[in-house]
């Protein structure tokens, strides 16, 4: 993984598995691997892989059992709400960077509708 200077290590690494969540390569009620292994992956100190772990879980997308370690929610309405977060964030920078290029809204909508039609077809 490499990381942006500008931003904190953790939350990086809390975005990072975020979107490990939404993609559903962390399954609902899976275990998350030891901060220690996620550490060692990474290359960074286990403290701020637990802070990582500590933010999920104030989210609440994660929950730890004692002794038996930490796991994905098994709420979907968490993650669902998490995905579409995502998703309007992408949506919006999208939005600023075509209206940026002088695209209005009737263009975006029509140059999207050609997109999907072309991944249809093929």
């Amino acid at each position: 993984m490499n990381f942006d200077n500008n931003l904190p290590i953790y939350v990086q690494i809390g975005d990072y598995l975020k979107k490990q969540i939404i993609s559903g390569k962390l399954k609902e009620g899976g275990k998350l691997p030891s901060v220690r292994d996620t550490a060692k992956e990474l290359k960074v100190n286990p403290n701020t892989v637990q802070r990582s772990y500590q933010e999920l879980e104030r989210e609440s997308l994660v929950f730890t059992q004692r002794g038996m370690g930490t796991f994905v929610t098994e709420d979907k309405d968490i993650i669902k709400n998490l995905k579409k977060g995502y998703g309007n964030d992408i949506i919006k920078k999208f939005m600023e960077d075509m209206k940026t290029l002088g695209f209005n809204s009737s263009d975006i909508i029509e140059l999207i509708n050609d997109m999907v039609k072309e991944e249809k077809d093929v």
